[in-house]
């Protein structure tokens, strides 16, 4: 029952926090946090309990789960489960909650309890996303992310709100859309090869398809997530999206939403399709690179302090996408480094930014200079985060990025070398970030407070987090590795069918070749003739009896 109050009580604390808000404003802070407090210590209290089963059981590497049967006539269950991945993402979740509260205490002044009702049911679908078994209740929930979200950059954003909103909308619907038609079609394929209507996620895996239906299906699915990642090309809807949407709504987005998308590729893309995704890997690769080259171009090239934030995650998003279509342990070990990572580093160069704008009512670089002297706390703090950000080893950026670069040097030299660029760009843009922002002469004459006690609070947690994980790694690898195996494995298979698949097509094309030659020489060679004959029995019987 603990994966079920993982999701009621922020959806019961959003309902609470509405209609507490419009008496007591500042009871709906105080229940928000309460509530993403509980969840923290419900998903730790997970971890405690399972820290000794984090194996590949006969089932899988599941932890705990609960499956209710919800519309059986359609095959739709209430299935959630958790295993050492949704942990870690349910314990981000929860964390990067208590983040986006604290950065709201302040900045959210209107319309409050109406706001922390938006903020608690977006993490609520987010973490409905991470624990759903059943694809159609997975889809209910990235549903669910969404029209909140919309509402938060919609009513608390800046200038152009309704314009980013509404852009952030029309990409996740439409893609999402899409996803769904790939879930039915699924579905309808699994039943009418088997019978059995279901949305199973663990039925479903390894369902019989053609090669043409495997790579339409997969599409689907890899376009939603794409979007959500973002990756290159559709990633257009993201920096408006952080630049117009508040503090929090701006945590939420680059530290949660994008990570559904990495969560969609692992869980979903790969293991559902892998000989799709492994004939796609080639172009998923490219797409990877353009996104951490052109992500990191365009951050430098910003003026605007959270539209460069913004763009440096379509940089550093790219090494995840190359990991997951990378797909060894090594480079996956470092995709789900890099989800955590990114999601702390870039969640606080957010809230930093949003502090900045608060203070001095601007975003634009060309007006800042000279914070240093005026901000010492704040300024310091934000040198940790572009460090991480531009992979300083003893950071937890530079440990992800290391292992994808290194995974992905086992597959592709080229690509690895290309990748490697994303990381001498991050350099440039970061440094120069800090040199705009706070050093410089104080033309302005700042006068402004530094960080309070909260803001301090909330950084602080943040750094011992990305220095833990640049630090000592080990044990989120530890929990994550069964399901890295576990994913591996349909992977591993369809990689060996299409090895073999090709020796065979070679050894029929030689066949072939072989029988024009001997038509030229009949009767030269009948010993030969007959061993070939046997070869293509052979090769007729390894095909189910097809010549």
């Amino acid at each position: 029952m603990i994966l079920v109050w993982l999701i009621i009580v922020p959806t019961a604390a959003g309902l609470l926090a509405w209609l507490m808000g419009r008496r007591h404003p500042g009871w709906s802070r105080w229940i928000s946090l309460v509530a993403l407090a509980v969840n923290l210590i419900l998903a730790l209290a997970l971890l405690t309990r399972y820290a000794d089963r984090l194996t590949i059981t006969p089932d899988g590497p599941w932890l705990a789960e609960i499956n209710l049967t919800w519309i059986p006539q359609l095959g739709i269950s209430f299935h959630l489960a958790v295993d050492g991945l949704s942990l870690v993402l349910v314990l981000l979740t929860a964390f990067l909650g208590i983040t986006a509260v604290g950065s709201a205490w302040r900045e959210i002044g209107e319309q409050v309890g109406f706001f922390y009702f938006n903020l608690m049911w977006v993490l609520a679908g987010i973490t409905g996303v991470f624990l759903a078994l059943d694809l159609f209740l997975f889809y209910f929930f990235w549903e669910m992310m969404l029209v909140p979200m919309y509402f938060i950059i919609a009513v608390w954003g800046h200038e152009n709100r309704i314009y980013a909103a509404v852009k952030f909308f029309l990409f996740t619907q439409v893609s999402g859309l899409l996803m769904l038609l790939a879930i039915i079609g699924l579905y309808f394929v699994h039943g009418q090869n088997t019978g059995v209507y279901t949305f199973d996620y663990r039925q479903l895996l390894g369902t019989a398809m053609s090669e043409t239906t495997a790579m339409w299906l997969m599409l689907g699915f890899l376009v939603a997530f794409l979007v959500k990642l973002p990756a290159v090309p559709v990633h257009t809807w993201l920096p408006d999206a952080h630049t117009e949407a508040p503090t929090p709504g701006s945590v939420i987005l680059a530290g949660l939403l994008l990570k559904t998308g990495a969560y969609g590729l692992l869980r979903f893309v790969v293991p559902l399709f892998p000989q799709a995704a492994f004939a796609f890997a080639p172009v998923a690769m490219v797409l990877a690179i353009l996104g951490i080259l052109y992500g990191a171009l365009l951050a430098f090239s910003q003026t605007d302090l959270k539209r460069l934030v913004a763009y440096t995650s379509v940089s550093h998003m790219g090494f995840v996408l190359l990991g997951v279509f990378v797909w060894n342990e090594m480079a996956l070990q470092g995709v789900v480094l890099q989800i955590l990572c990114h999601g702390i580093s870039t969640g606080a160069l957010f809230i930093l930014a949003g502090s900045i704008q608060e203070r001095i009512h601007t975003r634009d670089m060309r007006r800042m200079g000279g914070l240093w002297a005026a901000v010492p706390r704040l300024a310091g703090v934000a040198m940790i985060f572009a460090l991480a950000s531009l992979g300083l080893p003893g950071l937890g950026n530079f440990v992800s990025e290391i292992l994808i670069l290194f995974g992905t040097y086992r597959v592709s030299v080229a690509a690895a070398v290309l990748a490697t660029l994303g990381l001498i760009s991050a350099t440039i843009y970061a440094l120069w970030m800090i040199q705009a922002a706070f050093h410089g002469p104080d033309k302005a004459g700042w006068k402004l407070p530094d960080l309070s006690g909260r803001e301090a609070a909330v950084m602080g947690a943040m750094i011992a987090v990305i220095l833990w994980l640049g630090l000592y790694p080990q044990p989120v690898l530890n929990i994550t590795r069964p399901v890295i195996e576990h994913l591996q494995q349909p992977v591993a298979i369809a990689q060996r069918t299409v090895a073999r698949t090709a020796s065979i097509r070679n050894t029929q094309d030689d066949l072939t070749g072989w029988a024009e030659l001997s038509r030229h020489f009949e009767g030269s060679r009948p010993f030969q003739q007959s061993n070939d004959q046997n070869d293509q029995n052979e090769l007729n019987d390894h095909n189910g009896g097809t010549p």
